[in-house]
């Protein structure tokens, strides 16, 4: 169930969206509530600003912290390593992510998303650990991707299965505080990242935040980075869990990214 409107103040015009997903009826919201947040998230839009270009502390929203993660899942795909069309090509055994942050996938949870007791070859899938203690132990293989290694199908053919990214406890509105002053992103655009280099390039939209504490929207920024110096400098996750997703993980702090803007 989903519901996106465009709300209009004084000539200007911006749209958001909300909706509920879930496997069973009982674990959608209602409609009531989709419509409600859907109106929060448009109004909290109206008369954004455009910022200077400057290097800030980011936050990535939960619901664009999970897009975060899910340019791993191509990096370590076994068709990008064979191809070696990949920038962790050597980072197999080797950290990646801070050494407090684990990955773990969970294919036969009950009621999730992406939950399945065999991949799209009918290769049995089974409860790993992506990422453990920040350290990439294996890759994402299908049949014949591990072929071309030498290795043995993980179970990954058609995708991942319930990644779960476990937060250090902080809700959002600490995270707010940590960061002081800097960027909160709740919207992305294009496709500029570089699956060979790591450069990580996209249009954005979100909110200024100022002494922790958001103090107006902004859209019409660039954000720039590369994805090995953004995964490895995360400073915290926080607990505000999105689960709407095959990537369930809350909120992403990073330390500082290039911002473009005015």
């Amino acid at each position: 169930l989903s519901s996106c409107v465009i709300a209009e103040e004084n000539g200007d015009m911006e749209r958001d969206y909300a909706y509920t997903i879930g496997r069973a009826m009982s674990d959608l919201q209602t409609p009531e509530w989709v419509g409600a947040d859907c109106a929060r998230r448009t109004l909290s839009r109206l008369s954004p600003r455009k910022l200077s270009t400057m290097k800030a502390p980011v936050i990535f929203a939960n619901e664009v912290a999970t897009g975060l993660f899910g340019h791993l899942v191509g990096a370590i795909a076994g068709g990008s390593v064979y191809r070696k069309s990949t920038f962790l090509l050597d980072s197999l055994g080797k950290q990646i992510l801070p050494d407090w942050l684990t990955i773990e996938e969970h294919p036969h949870l009950l009621k999730g998303l992406a939950s399945t007791p065999f991949d799209s070859e009918g290769v049995r899938t089974e409860r790993r650990d992506i990422i453990k203690d920040g350290i990439l132990t294996q890759w994402l293989l299908t049949s014949y991707s591990a072929r071309k290694l030498g290795l043995k199908s993980t179970g990954h053919a058609g995708g991942i299965h319930n990644w779960r990214i476990a937060g250090q406890g902080l809700s959002f509105e600490q995270m707010l505080k940590e960061m002081g002053t800097g960027l909160v992103v709740t919207e992305l655009m294009g496709q500029g990242v570089s699956a060979i280099t790591g450069d990580y390039s996209r249009g954005a939209a979100g909110f200024w935040v100022e002494n922790g504490e958001i103090q107006y929207p902004v859209s019409e920024i660039t954000i720039a980075g590369n994805l090995k110096d953004m995964w490895r400098n995360i400073v915290t996750v926080g607990n505000d869990i999105e689960t709407r997703s095959n990537i369930q993980c809350g909120s992403v702090l990073l330390p500082e990214m290039k911002i473009a803007g005015q």
